[in-house]
């Protein structure tokens, strides 16, 4: 069983991972908020579930729509048209999300009213979208997958023009949620890059870390307050790489290359420092990768078995409350081992002399006689005359129900 120590190292082992993720998160924020990759995913995706992998069709269309044209700014540009997105996309300035419904209401009024925005489709006089006229105007859309799939919803929804739209934003969400496994597939590549150049780059050696927390009772008993505040307070949602990379600083670990500055370092000590650090640079870079709130979650676990445990350590057993000392086999217990028997006082009575009888002869023939010398005291020898049968006693009365 682990004990204490061992619960406080993995405390700021996890603590020190905690403030390596969200390094590594701000970091890719960073360069999300410069390349837009999210956007060139979503765009792509769109494209996919429209059947215009050239964006010139309906995809085109679709981002022209008022609805979806007021999400962004300029004109919209097709990425990539053979492939996936690179991990560094540019996304340019094309939304990063669209929301379901308006992208369910862009396609319904493109398949009523047709793609351009022009007098006739602005009118206030223009018929009410209803489940007749998407089915009448459907190949204003264009492309055959999208009104198959268009006519299937309106048949689906049975007359109900709400139930066609949310059939439309069900077929919507389900493809994006493939265009949410592609966005964090790539980014879960470049968080473990980021991790291992931050890792490498300030020398975060999970095993050295470990090692300094197993023998520094003062650096270990410092981390874990520093963990039970954050563990009381929650995972702060504004911190930043500045005040991240302040805290970690501030720690006191073996971190960073300041001990490489001295002047007895030669190149032999650096390439082993280099080679004997690589295992411990992946652990933290894969540790870190799995993002914050995965280790703020287990931050919580460690904690409630150190809760059990410390106090457990504190507290010796107690011994049972039976102070009676146990008596070997074949050992006569003693006045000091047994435990004393309180007695009733004795009250005497007056001594009774048993009437002595002489030994009855036996004569052939004859049973031998079960009297004892105390035969005339108990009366035992007396022969009763006069018997009450069963029958001819009276009823019981009262009783124990």
């Amino acid at each position: 069983m682990f004990g204490s120590n061992m619960l406080e190292v993995a405390i700021g082992i996890i603590f020190v991972f905690i403030l390596v993720s969200i390094i590594c998160t701000a970091v890719r924020e960073g360069i999300e908020g410069w390349l837009k990759t999210r956007a060139a995913y979503l765009e792509h995706g769109i494209r996919q579930l429209l059947a215009d992998n050239a964006g010139t069709g309906l995809a085109k269309n679709l981002y022209n729509h008022p609805l979806i044209f007021g999400l962004f700014t300029e004109g919209y540009k097709p990425g990539k048209t053979s492939g996936s997105p690179a991990l560094f996309a540019k996304g340019g300035n094309l939304p990063s999300y669209i929301p379901s419904k308006n992208f369910a209401l862009a396609i319904m009024d493109i398949a009523a009213r047709g793609p351009l925005t022009n007098d006739v489709n602005s009118d206030p006089n223009t018929p009410v979208i209803s489940l007749d006229i998407l089915r009448q105007n459907v190949a204003n859309l264009g492309s055959p997958t999208v009104q198959r799939l268009l006519i299937n919803a309106i048949d689906s929804a049975q007359g109900d023009l709400n139930k066609a739209q949310a059939n439309i934003e069900d077929w919507y969400n389900s493809g994006m949620d493939r265009v949410s496994g592609w966005y964090k597939r790539s980014t879960q590549i470049i968080i473990f890059s980021i991790a291992l150049l931050v890792s490498i780059g300030l020398n975060i050696n999970a095993l050295t870390i470990a090692d300094y927390l197993t023998k520094n009772e003062t650096a270990r008993e410092m981390l874990v307050k520093k963990a039970e505040a954050i563990n009381k307070q929650g995972l702060p949602d504004n911190q930043t790489y500045d005040s991240a990379k302040a805290e970690l600083n501030s720690l006191g670990l073996p971190i960073g290359w300041a001990q490489l500055n001295s002047s007895n370092t030669d190149t032999k000590s650096l390439v082993g420092i280099f080679f004997g650090g690589i295992i411990g640079w992946l652990l933290t870079a894969l540790a870190a990768s799995l993002g914050a709130p995965f280790w703020f979650d287990t931050l919580n676990k460690v904690m409630v078995i150190r809760s059990t445990v410390k106090p457990h350590e504190k507290s010796q057993e107690e011994a049972s409350e039976d102070r009676q000392v146990p008596v070997n086999k074949g050992q006569v217990a003693t006045p000091e081992t047994t435990t004393p028997v309180v007695t009733a006082p004795v009250v005497a009575f007056p001594a009774i002399q048993p009437a002595v009888a002489a030994t009855p002869t036996i004569s052939q023939g004859q049973q031998p006689s079960v009297a004892d010398d105390d035969t005339e005291v108990d009366g035992c020898d007396v022969e009763a005359t006069d018997k009450t049968n069963d029958e001819d006693l009276p009823p019981t009365q009262g009783g124990v129900v």
